[in-house]
């Protein structure tokens, strides 16, 4: 297994059901207290170790999905309300080299409850027509929020197996 990717890439074939974003938005609905369920069971140490050799530690990757689900509501809102907008892209590890990386956990705890209640509430109301709005990334190309919608599910449950499967690995 590559831990890398724990649970694979993203993959969807096919058109976007409304099945398939009503199991999306409550998979994000749900990662912030999956996240606090895990988090709050470790220590200083523990948060300071890396996922895996050369990887981020713990508090990294809670700070980065706070980052990363901030940018992505972001993009959200760029597409529904600009003519297929160009996102920028950000150095995601030159952000994890940033002071405000040695905060507590608890600051981007706070951040990610926060944006995921928005980015649900957001999300829920769309209609079909709005879930077909797209962006165009310059590294990915044209992502429809239909399709970035299972992104952003995909890449919460990403992160949050690189910590559970640190702690089984480790025995904690």
């Amino acid at each position: 297994m590559d831990e890398r990717y724990p649970i694979g890439h993203f993959e969807h074939k096919g058109a976007v059901s409304q099945k398939d974003r009503e199991f999306w938005l409550s998979q994000i609905e749900e990662l912030p207290r999956q996240f606090r369920d895990v988090i709050e069971k470790l220590d200083e140490v523990q948060l300071a170790t890396p996922y895996r050799e050369g990887g981020w530690t713990v508090r990294q990757v809670v700070h980065h999905v706070a980052d990363s689900h901030m940018n992505s509501f972001i993009r959200f809102k760029l597409a529904l309300t600009e003519d297929k907008p160009t996102i920028k892209p950000y150095q995601e590890a030159e952000w994890a080299k940033q002071g405000d990386y040695r905060l507590p956990v608890e600051v981007s705890l706070a951040t990610i409850d926060s944006i995921h209640k928005r980015t649900v509430a957001l999300l829920e109301n769309l209609s079909t027509v709005e879930y077909e709005r797209s962006f165009f990334h310059p590294e990915s190309g044209e992502l429809t929020l239909a399709t970035y919608t299972g992104m952003i599910a995909w890449h919460g449950r990403h992160h949050l197996a690189h910590i559970t499967q640190l702690i089984e690995k480790k025995g904690w």
